[in-house]
């Protein structure tokens, strides 16, 4: 069985990834500065979301509680 906490960090890195994918396709539409704003605020949290995650996953790992048998969503 899947550890709640394995899916839920997983769920995080894969949202995180979706916002990173998010603020290039902004930043490749983008036409004034409010949407560059934004852009980066988007970009701003998927890198905070992903350092967090991977903060997670390393005490999990150290502590041998992640579920390195779970498969990603």
């Amino acid at each position: 069985m899947v550890c709640p906490n394995t899916t839920y960090v997983r769920k995080v890195m894969r949202a995180a990834r979706e916002l990173t994918l998010l603020a290039d396709e902004g930043e490749a539409d983008m036409h004034d500065d409010g949407c560059a704003i934004l852009v980066g605020v988007i970009r701003d949290c998927a890198c905070k979301l992903r350092a967090r995650a991977e903060h997670e996953m390393q005490s999990r790992k150290a502590s041998g509680s992640w579920d390195a048998s779970a498969v990603s969503e």
